[in-house]
């Protein structure tokens, strides 16, 4: 196959943006602060929320079902939830406006010493700024998994993650998955050793 086959360059073109992640030291030390926060926030018997837009919405619902379900092996169900039931966001974009649809489930749901995962490809989404505003208002800590620089939420939540390099929506889906499936697996060793052997 030819380098210049678009599905070779591609695959290159991947390769390449995750090891831009690996050579960031920034984005190596978020992905471990936001493992532990996790870890922590669950054996204190807090709550791990999500939301996005679209494909991030999709990567929010992975999230969520990995810790209620399960992900290498068979162990406890972990709490965890994603804002991505229709009647709840239709109800909420209906009466109070489509940017206030993660706002209003942070504060159903939300509590002190929770952790709220919001995902962004470039950070600029009105109802993700207002879901990190209601999250900072009750003691929430709030990581960003983001691309493009980050955009606004880059300054307004506690722990963000910003895939650098990447410039297509794509490719920082694809980083924010593998973040999503190591954070979840580092959780795991945490706090159910016994399923890992090494």
């Amino acid at each position: 196959m030819s380098a210049t086959d678009p599905i070779h360059a591609a695959f290159t073109n991947a390769r390449s943006t995750l090891d831009a992640f690996m050579n960031d030291a920034d984005c190596m030390a978020a992905v471990a602060t936001f493992a532990a926060t996790a870890a922590k926030t669950l054996q204190a018997g807090g709550l791990l929320m999500s939301c996005g837009n679209g494909g991030s919405m999709c990567d929010a619902m992975h999230f969520a079902e990995e810790f209620t379900g399960r992900f290498r092996g068979d162990r406890r169900a972990l709490p965890a939830i994603a804002f991505s039931d229709p009647s709840h966001l239709t109800c909420i974009a209906n009466d109070f406006g489509y940017e206030e649809v993660f706002a209003r489930e942070v504060e159903a749901y939300g509590k002190q010493g929770d952790l709220l995962l919001v995902i962004s490809t470039s950070g600029n989404s009105p109802n993700i700024e207002r879901a990190i505003a209601a999250a900072k208002q009750r003691g929430i800590h709030v990581v960003g998994l983001l691309g493009k620089g980050g955009g606004k939420a880059l300054t307004q939540v506690d722990t963000a993650i910003v895939v650098p390099e990447a410039t297509t929506s794509d490719r920082i889906q694809e980083l924010h998955i593998k973040v999503l499936h190591i954070v979840i697996e580092a959780v795991e060793r945490e706090l159910i050793p016994e399923n890992y052997s090494t």
